[in-house]
């Protein structure tokens, strides 16, 4: 009878596109098991929730590009590693009016006897490279011009960066008491749709996961 071995690392791609770039920066297979957990964070939570009841992952971590809110902080073509995500678009009304869970009294999960109350915001455990200051904010729908980009960092000035799919996989992670980690590649301007630097962002993603890899001792 063959028994299935649980992954001590699962990595977490939200598109083809960004695993190919990330397996195309280097000469070699990077030796972690992949799967694709779809774009957007419903997509996201809902395929990690089925991959890990498939493949019961001792950690995850979720792999992609982003956009960034402040070039200084978070230069085009760099990667960098997230201590907490954030999210923006579920709860009431729009700008300038717009209440998210915490203001409603709306938790997106109540908690419970392992996972504490999840509102807007989910800190990440400690996997992966170690994180750099600032936070992730994940969005249904990206922003479509700088001035959208602006409005959105008032709301969430500890932002340095927006992604479509790390809450819907911390979330998951979370209620499937599953580590995780965020590394995203900066590939373009927050509210831009044009000339992004998709290759050269996710090469330097593929340099700092595998500089962690060779420093962790469980990958």
């Amino acid at each position: 009878m063959r028994t299935e071995v649980s992954p001590p690392l699962l990595l977490c791609f939200p598109t083809e596109l960004e695993r190919s770039a990330f397996e195309a920066a280097g000469p070699h297979a990077i030796g972690v098991p992949s799967e694709l957990v779809g774009f957007g964070p419903i997509a996201a939570a809902a395929r990690c929730a089925q991959l890990f009841a498939k493949h019961r992952p001792e950690r995850a971590l979720l792999i992609g590009i982003a956009g960034s809110f402040d070039p200084e902080r978070a230069p085009l073509g760099s990667a960098r590693a997230f201590g907490e995500v954030l999210l923006d678009g579920v709860g009431a009304g729009l700008d300038p009016a717009r209440c998210p869970p915490s203001k409603l009294g709306f938790p997106q999960w109540p908690g419970d006897a392992t996972t504490p109350e999840i509102y807007e915001g989910l800190p990440l455990g400690r996997v992966g490279p170690t994180p750099e200051p600032g936070s992730l904010l994940t969005v249904c729908s990206a922003s479509g011009s700088p001035e959208q980009a602006r409005k959105r960092r008032e709301h969430f000035p500890d932002a340095v960066a927006e992604d479509m799919e790390a809450f819907g996989f911390a979330l998951a992670c979370a209620l499937a008491g599953v580590p995780c980690g965020v590394v995203r590649g900066i590939s373009n301007p927050v509210g831009v749709r044009e000339d992004w630097l998709v290759r050269e962002a996710m090469a330097q993603t593929r340099l700092l996961v595998e500089s962690w890899l060779r420093e962790d001792p469980t990958p």
